[in-house]
């Protein structure tokens, strides 16, 4: 077996596994999980009624690249959505259509990494696991950025010397990020940008929770929108992965796509023609028609917002914490230990929340995630107000 597989931790979820084994119910109320994010809204009809109707193209391969029709719908939304501008993105050299972000922003360090060089890999902390595992399997060394209330939750590009940058390959941002759901502008982005071409790291920028943002008129900036305006209309060393999944409410679909530096696309491509994960044609099919409208995710944006305002609403005499910028997470502060207040919600109100440590690498002496729960807000609105109800009730005991 490869060796490089002792160096990976167990996952969040197994963890959370094991924090409540044995753990006794105090209560014979249902269970609501807000621990995982997996949208629990329904999956666009449109996206239901291609599926169906082209089912009987699982008789044929797919094309490795996805089909023109699909790269052409993604760059124009990508164009449309980021401002970049009419025909910014060729879908024959800036998009390749993935299964999901998740298989991609794992495979892309597998593709990008030269072990042989002693790399470092930079990272968020808290962060997605998948960042930390692809470096360690690619044979580099995850370098932690810590995000606290202290720097708004977004990553301090100013702490990283020189000399880790030399040493960097990759970096990974989550913009909006998971699971403080903390934004970096425009100048942030740009700012990247610069010391990514200055050091020679590329920026694997993961865009998921794009969609799901507070207010209508102001939504979260992209990699590629920031590239564009610094002139960088060829994306240099910027790439974006998105998907399906939080934007049409359709995780199962396993669909995405990655965008940008069309050398590191065109090499990716090639990884990618013998690591053989293609999306099948229903399902390519189905993501053109995802990404062609709008009115799904506007309606989906409108959920999110009306399930914050009454989960915060009817904890905000009890728990004192911020509604974020974007994504569908919480980030609050517990009363002790976070894992004791994720074992005992579940004992006393059959809830489950994901302790923060379980998301975070202790760094500098300290856990970025410790004392912190992640709440997914993902399940149907009446669920969230019973969580939220039932949350008060054992702050209450506290």
């Amino acid at each position: 077996m490869n060796p490089r597989l002792s160096n990976l931790h167990p996952y969040p979820f197994e963890k959370l596994k094991q924090l409540k084994q044995g753990v006794e119910l105090q209560t014979d109320l249902h269970h609501i999980a807000l621990s995982i994010g997996e949208p629990q809204h329904p999956m666009p009809e449109l996206i239901r009624h291609v599926l169906v109707e082209q089912i009987g193209e699982l008789t044929r391969y797919p094309p490795i690249l996805g089909l023109p029709e699909l790269r052409e719908a993604i760059s124009r939304w990508l164009e449309t959505r980021f401002l970049l501008g009419a025909a910014s993105v060729d879908p024959e050299r800036h998009v390749l259509p993935v299964s999901g972000t998740r298989e991609a922003l794992f495979s892309f360090a597998q593709a990008l990494i030269n072990s042989s060089e002693n790399p470092l890999v930079l990272m968020p902390n808290p962060f997605y696991q998948i960042y930390e595992g692809a470096a360690l399997l690619a044979g580099a060394e995850p370098r932690y950025l810590d995000t606290t209330a202290e720097n708004r939750f977004l990553p301090d590009l100013d702490s990283v010397t020189d000399d880790v940058w030399k040493r960097c390959s990759l970096i990974y941002i989550c913009n909006p990020g998971n699971p403080t759901g903390a934004v970096m502008d425009l100048d942030q982005l740009k700012k990247l940008i610069g010391l990514a071409l200055r050091h020679h790291v590329v920026i694997a920028c993961d865009e998921c929770y794009s969609e799901i943002y507070r207010n209508e008129n102001n939504p979260p900036p992209g990699l590629l929108q920031a590239a564009r305006e610094m002139g960088n209309d060829q994306f240099e060393n910027c790439l974006v992965f998105n998907s399906l999944s939080k934007r049409s409410n359709a995780p199962g679909l396993r669909s995405g796509f990655v965008a940008g530096d069309p050398g590191i696309i065109k090499q990716y491509a090639r990884y990618r023609s013998y690591h053989g994960c293609t999306m099948p044609l229903p399902t390519q099919k189905a993501s053109i028609a995802a990404w062609s409208d709008e009115n799904h995710v506007r309606k989906n944006r409108a959920l999110y917002r009306q399930k914050f305002l009454e989960f915060t609403g009817i904890l905000a005499d009890s728990w004192s914490f911020e509604t974020p910028e974007a994504g569908f997470y919480l980030w609050p502060k517990t009363p002790g230990p976070d894992t004791d207040f994720a074992r005992e919600l579940f004992a006393r109100q059959n809830i489950t929340v994901l302790p923060g440590r379980f998301l975070s690498r202790a760094s500098n002496g300290m856990n970025p995630g410790e004392n912190r729960v992640r709440i997914a807000l993902v399940q149907p609105l009446d669920e969230c107000v019973n969580a939220a109800q039932r949350i008060r009730n054992y702050l209450q005991t506290l």
